[in-house]
């Protein structure tokens, strides 16, 4: 197969060459550079051209042509004219604004070595001397150094600058239309569930203040290193997922309003997660759980692994959202107690609308907590999160199947549980169980029941130390005074900060939060941010609601973190 032969050249520049006296090369001194490296046709500094024919200054939008034989100037629709009323050697013009030949009788651009020569050397003749060539020039003992490598240092403010920062809160320092941090993020496909935990995450004081504190700084992270320095095994796990948050961080609280696209976030996840590695809808709640993880086993591999790592001082993962759950276990035939412990990063809720579906009975109390009032006989598909909480940490009877070891009686007798919460979190995360599956009927379906929720929560009625008392009384007390894990009065008072909704069907939904900046709410949906009413919140179906403690919650702007 041959290949294909270059087009002919244009017969009318072959005649302008053989006829001209200069050879176009000559043109070099006709041609200026402009700053940027963009060659021209030199003329003088307050000179318009304009078409000779129309007779006015051309517009910037239309091209200009020199002819090289007159040098009269014409536009795109009277140089062909020209060409042909006028003898040989009219044909090839040159753009004034370009420096570009062109055939006016072909009506295309044409291309002369030698006039390509002469822009390449007006052009490089316009740059500075290179270190190159200075270095050549000058004598060796004046001969320029390699510049030494600067190490990073981290900013350290002075007295006027850590005053100012004293003064501002970060969360008030914009307007009260637009806190500072609030900046929408893209739908890279189907990532409404990122976008959703990551700006609640951005919003979470304790972790904002260690990322804007730069108590991570992704240029200092032992996983960032060169790739000369790091070994084959750990450039298999270069994403940093805290790396990229901290990135995150500083682009929402850099002042900039248009939306962000945490693409670089979602490829390092994609990296950790690989079986979820699609640009399908996923569960926000799954996605929260894992890049806590992963950011726990991130910064942990270049710290020393705390002794206390168990009770969630490893690090800021766990040291802001890890809570300890208490479990007892008591035998119904001897009273013997079982209890264990287990960290959680988050605590699963069941939608329990004032019904004990375990005893098959409505609940008659009448609760008056947290500034709600329920009863047992209102509406069965309107749930409240103090309900929902009473159900948590209620007594549950084990079934058959599921017989506890008593080790008192040497053999499998029934029992009851009770969960209750030993330690509570820094930021406290509920997950509302909104999707069901069942094995059984081979189905799955969403609870579009209502769930109110308080925007200030008292957690004491739900501790161990309180769940024990109303079963044993007082009695137990002494022995718990030095529990290093006890929960005093005020840190059991949370407030709410962001609420994540989920809209839509189990196989078609959508994700969006709402966040409680300033005592507004906005509606962070995507890459839109809009500001919302109280009750636009409250009739929302909640999924994730995240609560801070109280104490953090309105002293989140003091430099002292709490974490």
């Amino acid at each position: 197969m041959s290949t294909p032969s270059a087009p002919p050249p244009c017969s009318h520049l072959a005649a302008y060459r053989l006829t001209s006296r200069p050879p176009l090369r000559f043109l070099r001194r006709c041609l200026h550079v402009r700053p940027l490296g963009r060659p021209e046709i030199r003329r003088e500094p307050r000179e318009l051209p304009h078409c000779s024919p129309c007779s006015s200054p051309s517009r910037s939008s239309s091209r200009l042509y020199a002819c090289l034989s007159c040098a009269a100037v014409f536009c795109p629709a009277h140089v062909a004219s020209h060409a042909s009323a006028s003898t040989s050697g009219h044909q090839i013009a040159v753009d004034v604004d370009r420096a570009e030949l062109f055939c006016a009788a072909c009506g295309d651009q044409v291309y002369d070595p030698d006039f390509d020569h002469a822009v390449v050397l007006a052009q490089s003749s316009s740059l500075p001397p290179s270190s190159a060539s200075a270095s050549a020039s000058a004598s060796p003992s004046s001969a320029p150094r390699k510049r030494r490598r600067v190490d990073y240092r981290a900013w350290a403010p002075d007295p006027a600058e850590f005053a100012l920062m004293s003064s501002a809160d970060p969360t008030t320092s914009a307007s009260a239309a637009a806190p500072a941090g609030l900046r929408g993020l893209n739908n890279l496909g189907n990532t409404c569930f990122m976008n959703s935990v990551l700006q609640a995450l951005l919003h979470a004081p304790p972790l904002r203040n260690y990322f804007l504190g730069d108590r991570h700084n992704r240029f200092l992270c032992p996983r960032r290193t060169p790739m000369r320095r790091r070994s084959a095994e750990a450039d298999d796990k270069a994403a940093c997922l805290a790396c990229d948050l901290d990135e995150i961080y500083s682009a929402a609280f850099s002042g900039e309003r248009t939306p962000y696209s945490p693409a670089k976030f979602l490829y390092s996840w994609w990296q950790h997660a690989s079986n979820l590695a699609s640009y399908e809808q996923q569960d926000a709640h799954e996605f929260f759980i894992s890049i806590l993880d992963h950011i726990h086993e991130n910064i942990k591999d270049g710290q020393h692994k705390s002794h206390a790592q168990g009770h969630g001082d490893c690090c800021i993962a766990h040291r802001v959202f890890s809570g300890i759950l208490r479990s007892d276990v008591t035998c119904t035939h001897c009273g013997f107690t079982s209890t264990t412990f287990e960290p959680c990063m988050d605590i699963s809720l069941d939608l329990d609308a004032g019904y004990n579906s375990s005893l098959g009975i409505a609940n008659p109390k009448l609760h008056v907590r947290n500034g709600e009032r329920s009863s047992g006989g209102m509406n069965s598909k309107v749930s409240t999160l103090m309900r929902c909480l009473e159900r948590f940490t209620r007594a549950e009877r084990l079934d058959a199947e599921q017989k506890f070891f008593c080790e008192r009686c040497k053999e499998r007798q029934e029992s009851l549980k009770q969960m209750s919460i030993r330690r509570l979190p820094l930021v406290s995360c509920f997950h509302i169980k909104r999707f069901e599956h069942s094995s059984v009927k081979k189905m799955s379906r969403k609870v579009d029941h209502c769930l109110q929720f308080p925007f200030s929560l008292d957690m004491a009625p739900y501790l161990s130390s309180s769940i024990l008392r109303s079963r044993f009384g007082n009695r137990i007390f002494p022995s718990e005074a030095s529990d290093p894990d006890s929960v005093s009065e005020f840190s059991s008072e949370f407030e709410i900060f962001a609420v994540i909704t989920h809209s839509g069907k189990l196989e078609a939904g959508h994700y969006v939060t709402y966040l409680r900046l300033n005592n507004h709410w906005y509606k962070c949906d995507d890459a839109w941010v809009t500001r919302v009413e109280e009750h636009t919140v409250r009739s929302s179906q909640a999924y994730m609601l995240f609560y801070v403690q109280k104490t953090l919650y309105y002293k989140a702007c003091e430099r002292g973190t709490a974490v």
